[in-house]
């Protein structure tokens, strides 16, 4: 079927206790796992392409091969620019077809995030296209210690209604002790922080830097509103480690297709998990 806004299923999924993944796509190995484990667990899928992918040469080639292949799947499919950095840059992504961006100004002043918000918000609700914001910012794993785990960047759960009514955006990550990539240490998220922010606003809220996480506080998330997960760093590792086992269990089996047949098994396997764990199998 055609992309869709992942927006209707982000607001089914806040009040019916499920996450819907966002998982980000490099190349047509990890999108073809990520649409096999949508297939076979009956679920929606955000695929995600990182800002910086859209500087890339084979850009336009990667995003008409997730479109076609969307185009041929059963399941509601989303294609999301995943921390915008501009105006132009989500309106690029607009123009080459995303039916979802996020926008991110985590690091500027609440009224410069606002403004820029809501600019993207002017420019992609015409086109039908959902946006996501940033408020508070979600730091990087390997600073941990010096940063999340000292609750610096959290949300400020006093700012969370204004920025929702002055930017009209759809759906909001939001920092409560999560990070991007391998945690330095063990992640502690906040859910008191969460149940005061989700008491203040109705729209999806999105926890980024699920990779790291525990089953349980992933539940724990979502039963606090977490509508959205994004898992990048779990599904790139745990393929990589696959292919180097088969290599050192079968190495008569390392040919070229082998190790890609291998590739799409193991994000077919790992989104799959992701998909079960949140709630969203059966839900497409």
């Amino acid at each position: 079927m055609p992309l869709i806004s992942i927006t209707c299923y982000l607001e089914a999924a806040r009040s019916g206790d499920f996450a819907v993944p966002l998982f980000d796509a490099i190349d047509s190995t990890s999108v073809d796992g990520m649409l096999a484990a949508a297939e076979e667990k009956y679920a929606p899928l955000i695929i995600g392409l990182y800002s910086g992918t859209l500087a890339q040469a084979n850009a336009p080639a990667l995003i008409a091969y997730i479109r076609a292949r969307a185009q041929a799947s059963t399941m509601p499919v989303s294609l999301m620019l995943d921390h915008g950095s501009s105006l132009e840059q989500c309106r690029q992504a607009v123009d080459f077809g995303f039916s979802d961006v996020m926008f991110d100004g985590s690091r500027l002043s609440l009224e410069e995030n606002i403004a820029q918000t809501r600019a993207v918000v002017d420019m992609a609700h015409p086109l039908g296209v959902g946006v996501e914001a940033e408020l508070g910012h979600v730091g990087s794993g390997g600073e941990y210690q010096q940063y999340g785990a000292q609750r610096k960047g959290f949300t400020d759960p006093e700012a969370v209604e204004r920025f929702v009514a002055e930017t009209g955006v759809d759906f909001l990550a939001i920092a409560i002790g999560n990070a991007h990539g391998v945690y330095q240490g063990e992640p502690c998220l906040d859910f008191d922080l969460l149940a005061q922010i989700r008491t203040r606003v109705r729209q999806p809220l999105v926890l980024h830097g699920g990779s790291g996480s525990s089953e349980a506080q992933f539940r724990s998330a979502i039963t606090g509103g977490i509508a959205k997960i994004n898992v990048v760093t779990d599904l790139y590792k745990s393929a990589g480690q696959q292919i180097r086992a088969m290599i050192v269990e079968s190495p008569e089996r390392t040919s070229y297709f082998d190790l890609q047949r291998a590739g799409v098994e193991a994000f077919t396997q790992q989104c799959g998990y992701y998909l079960e764990l949140f709630g969203a199998a059966g839900k497409g």
